[in-house]
């Protein structure tokens, strides 16, 4: 044990600090989230000395947040369905389709994930105001598709690569069209590619803020980042009610990344090295 200690103290140390780090702000947004409002505004306690549900009641029950994470969840789950798809066709093209200037290609879609939202938000709300798709969840769903595509193109391409292009060329052989190919040996073996790409697309569509709040407009179709952004009253800022808010949004994402930790780490890993 004294051995382990001296050898492996220092860095479960740094760990733990660096995961208090990480966590912190949680831990406070929880705290904060169970104290009574006469309480939100003064140290010490730093932990309340009665835990109240009366913020959660607020934000589940006289809000319209649920509306706001059901937008979010149907927004979310129809932005990744869409750059899963539409990436995986293009994804596998570029990987094992014989198309000049591959690279320029691949090239120009990271480009374009580089532009900051900010850069093309006004001409984005133009053109959902012309095609009469400003303040619903289509146009929000279809932006963070777009802007999220190149990403899952980048990712599923690597996968593809990685597989062994002799699968590929024996499923020809056999009389498959490139498509049968993609669809019966390909996609099967890139699930782990899939899946990390769907997690991540999912998350960033949920997390998202500048879209939303540009293309909405009321609370039937405001997503949940936005939502908890209006929670603010006139004259006060309820502390403990953002607080709720903030982890029943965020509760959601995290356990979806706790739950499939395993699966993020192999596929994050599995396309690092050529077989």
């Amino acid at each position: 044990m004294m051995v382990w200690l001296r050898t492996h103290g220092l860095t479960a140390c740094v760990l733990l600090l660096v995961g208090l780090f990480c966590l912190g702000p949680v831990l406070w947004q929880a705290v904060t989230s169970l104290k009574p409002d006469q309480d939100l505004v003064r140290l010490p306690p730093l932990f309340p000395e009665r835990i109240t549900g009366v913020h959660y009641d607020r934000v589940l029950l006289k809000s319209s947040l649920p509306q706001s994470l059901v937008n979010s969840l149907v927004v979310a789950a129809s932005a990744t369905a869409t750059a899963i798809v539409v990436g995986a066709f293009c994804a596998f093209a570029l990987a094992r389709l014989p198309i000049a200037g591959k690279s320029v290609i691949l090239g120009v879609a990271l480009v374009t994930s580089m532009f900051p939202p900010i850069a093309v938000i006004s001409p984005l709300y133009l053109l959902m105001r012309e095609f009469g798709l400003r303040d619903t969840l289509v146009a929000v769903g279809l932006t963070h598709a777009v802007y999220s595509l190149p990403l899952a193109v980048w990712l599923l391409t690597s996968f593809f690569q990685q597989l062994p292009k002799e699968l590929y060329q024996a499923a020809r052989i056999d009389g498959c069209t490139p498509l049968q190919a993609l669809l019966t040996i390909m996609l099967p073996l890139a699930r782990p590619g899939l899946a990390v790409a769907a997690l991540l697309v999912f998350i960033y569509s949920w997390n998202e803020f500048m879209f939303a709040l540009t293309l909405t407009a009321s609370d039937t179709t405001r997503t949940a980042p936005v939502a908890v952004a209006l929670f603010p009253g006139l004259y006060e800022i309820p502390w403990g009610d953002l607080a709720a808010a903030s982890l029943v949004v965020t509760l959601p994402v995290a356990a979806l990344a706790l739950v499939f930790q395993r699966h993020i780490i192999a596929g994050l890993t599995a396309g690092s090295v050529k077989g």
